[in-house]
């Protein structure tokens, strides 16, 4: 069974960025390269145009990365 998600929680790319402070949201993308530890996508479909991130995950990658 898979991971049980608050829909609430779910964050879109332009909210990942501007969670993250990125001015744009293809910086998401480039985040996904650059950074090995950046955090899945919990949803991901449509060869990767539709893709969804727990706000927890993205906001405890945040915090660790500003140490």
């Amino acid at each position: 069974m898979g991971r049980m998600v608050d829909l609430d929680d779910l964050l879109d790319v332009g909210d990942v960025a501007d969670l993250l402070g990125l001015t744009h949201k293809n910086s998401v993308t480039t985040y996904m390269r650059r950074y090995s530890d950046f955090p899945s996508p919990v949803v991901e479909f449509a060869g990767g145009k539709c893709r969804a991130w727990l706000r927890q995950d993205v906001k405890k990658w945040s915090e660790n990365r500003e140490v």
